[in-house]
């Protein structure tokens, strides 16, 4: 599990893909997105501007992100 450090109050689910490298582009992080490949929490999100704030957990992939709060 990979710990994302949240700069502000939340950021959205296609930034956090591209910023953490799962996403080589915010466009292949909208597509993943559209495909229903990533979950919040356990469940399928479809929505790019998600917003994600501390203590959510993101999934793709194989891959898991942790969203913390410094």
């Amino acid at each position: 599990m990979t710990v994302f450090e949240l700069r502000g109050e939340y950021i959205t689910l296609d930034a956090l893909l591209k910023a953490t490298g799962l996403a080589p582009s915010g466009g292949a992080a909208k597509v993943m997105i559209a495909e229903g490949a990533v979950q919040v929490d356990g469940g399928v999100e479809t929505r790019r501007g998600r917003k994600l704030r501390a203590g959510m957990v993101v999934a793709v992939a194989g891959q898991t992100v942790k969203i913390h709060q410094p």
